[in-house]
């Protein structure tokens, strides 16, 4: 390998959405790394649908289209 032109890669703890935790390598910055979705929590994998709304999208939905009576 080069030396001098590859990522610091270190170690990472990533938080899942129940709170526990487990350290993994990565090239990300920062030493911490905190889930909105994860295996535990995606539809995909519990065949359980919610919304997330995380960025105000679904909110900005409802102001714009709610007066068609449109249920989400």
């Amino acid at each position: 390998m080069k030396k001098d032109i590859h990522p610091d890669y270190h170690e990472v703890t990533v938080t899942m959405t129940d709170g526990s935790e487990f350290t993994t390598r990565s090239t990300m910055e920062g030493t911490s790394l905190r889930l909105d979705i994860d295996p535990k929590s995606h539809p995909a994998w519990t065949g359980v649908h919610r919304l997330v709304d995380t960025a105000g999208q679904l909110a900005k939905f409802n102001n714009k289209f709610g007066k068609f009576g449109l249920k989400t």
